[in-house]
Parts: structure tokens; sequence; C-alpha cells
């Protein structure tokens, strides 16, 4: 029985976090899951009880998940070194059968199993089963400095979303259930491609309308030029470290998902570190929060959260 000293201290909590849950109460929220979150034992405990949580509450949580350690373990068995260009995973033939076997079926599938297992139910899904997530083949543009030619690149079998079924995720989430998306989509011959989760996250969030979506990574958030956190920052900003270099690799398609779902009418998108404990939680549920809070310039809002 907890003692008459901590009771105060756990009422405060569940007293600051009443207002966000009346807020988000029957919301959507878009998680995309990645990262050392998904491969440390008690992270993905966490995780599942959060998004269990979520739903038991009245949210209605939709997770897009990732899998880059896996799919690299993988292909390092098989002697493929992975190349990556703007954070993007370059796609033959034979890394695109590893990147569908494990995203689908091993990574997935330990997801739903762990949600499940917390007393939710998740339904694991690949982007293509039902036409959920439909693509196209993606054309990188790499410029390796200020000082050389942008440069056309052939990433392989990576796409870019063209269109979402949103009917089959409101289905599920009416009916109870979380969806568990695993990032891969379907083009109109019928070929799969690979899609960078946060992109697909995004643009599953627009489809959706939601309210937030959380991209979730292995660093606090954005950090300046000090290494210090930035707690909000714009798109003008955004593109001059990007240009300086400040802003860099896998970072960037998880900054260009968030303007691009921002400007698609998503209410508010938040870059955190998914490898502290109940990160998911602290971040919708308290005052402080977490993470970077991207804009499409101006001040941040003053509204919660």
């Amino acid at each position: 029985m907890p003692s008459a000293k901590q009771t105060p201290n756990v009422a405060e909590i569940l007293i600051e976090a009443l207002p966000y849950i009346r807020q988000f109460s029957g919301k959507t929220l878009v998680v995309k899951y990645g990262g050392h979150a998904m491969v440390d034992d008690g992270l993905k405990v966490d995780f599942a009880r959060d998004i269990t949580l979520l739903k038991l509450i009245g949210i209605h949580p939709v997770v897009v998940h990732g899998g880059g350690p896996q799919i690299n373990t993988v292909l390092d068995q098989m002697g493929i070194r992975p190349k990556f260009v703007r954070g993007m995973r370059m796609t033959d033939a034979a890394t695109m059968d590893v990147v569908e076997m494990v995203l689908g079926g091993k990574v997935n599938k330990a997801i739903v199993a762990q949600i499940n297992q917390q007393g939710g139910r998740a339904v694991g899904l690949s982007g293509k089963d039902g036409h959920l997530v439909q693509a196209r083949k993606m054309q990188i543009v790499h410029q390796a400095d200020l000082n050389s030619p942008p440069e056309i690149i052939d990433p392989g079998l990576v796409g870019e979303v063209t269109a979402v079924n949103t009917g089959l995720i409101e289905s599920l989430g009416r009916d109870g259930f979380i969806p568990i998306i695993a990032p891969v989509g379907s083009g109109v011959d019928g070929e799969t491609f690979n899609i960078n989760a946060d992109l697909v996250a995004g643009e599953i969030a627009k489809a959706l309308g939601a309210e937030r979506l959380f991209l979730m990574t292995d660093v606090d958030g954005v950090n300046d030029s000090a290494d210090r956190l930035i707690s909000s920052i714009g798109a003008a900003e955004i593109r001059t470290m990007i240009s300086d270099g400040s802003i860099s690799g896998g970072m960037i398609p998880k900054i260009e998902c968030a303007l691009d779902a921002l400007a698609g009418g998503v209410g508010k998108v938040t870059i955190m570190n998914g490898t502290r404990p109940h990160a998911l939680l602290l971040e919708l549920f308290t005052v402080k929060g977490s993470g970077t809070e991207v804009l499409l310039d101006g001040p941040p809002s003053d509204s919660i959260p």
C-alpha cells in the first residue's frame, strides 16, 4: 500500500494529465516507432503499455514502425552492405526481399504480440494489405555540399506514398483495434516498394487528419550548433540547418516529413527520444513535454499541450 507521503505525488501527476486526456479523447494520434526503443526489452514493454493505455482511455493510436537495426542484422548475415542517401536506404531486389520479410514478418508481429500481451488489441498490417499504402518509385535529389551541383540518384525500389486507404485503419479503430503498420507499399503494376517509415507515418497522419504525429528516434530531438536541444524550430531555420549540414542523415526525412504533415493539416508534430521510458506519455500528458516541436514558421503555439 502506498505511503501517505507518496499518494499526493501520484495524485498530482494524475491531475496534471486530466486536461490532456480530456483534450485528446476520441482523437487520432499517429506514432512512428523505431530506433533502439524497438530492440531494448524494457523499452519495448514501456511502449506497448503506453499504446495500450492510450486506447483504453479513448484515444486512437496508429503505429507505423521502422526496423533498420533488424534489417541491417539480416543483411550483414547475407553479406550485403547497406547504403544510405539522405537517410534513405538504397534498395535493390535482394534488399527488398529482406526488408519485406523483416518488417512485415518478424518486427511487425513482435510489436503486435507485445501490445496484446499488455491487454491491447493490436492488428499487424503491411502497407500492401487492402491497398493500404499505394506508392510510386522515388527519385532522390542529393547535393553533397553548397558548392556541388544537385545529383539525381536512383535508390532502387524505394517508394513515395501516392495514396492511403484510410477506411481500413478507421474500421479497425472503431472496432477497438490498434493498427500496427509496416512501411512497405505497392505500385500500380503490383511492384513492392520500401518506404521510409517517417514518410509513411506523415502521409497516414495527413490522410486521417490526425491531432498529433510523433516521430520517435534515438536522440532528444533537433540540436543547435552547440549541441543543445531546440524546443521548437521553424521551416526557415530548418532549411538553413540542412544547407550547412547541422541537420543531416536520418534527421532530414524526419524534418521533411514533419513539415509536410503540418502543411497537410496535422495538428502538431514532435520529434522525440523513444529511448526515454514512457516518452510518449510524458510528451502527451505533462506540461513540460519532451523533444522538438516542428513549426511552419512563426511562434510556437501557447495552447496545450
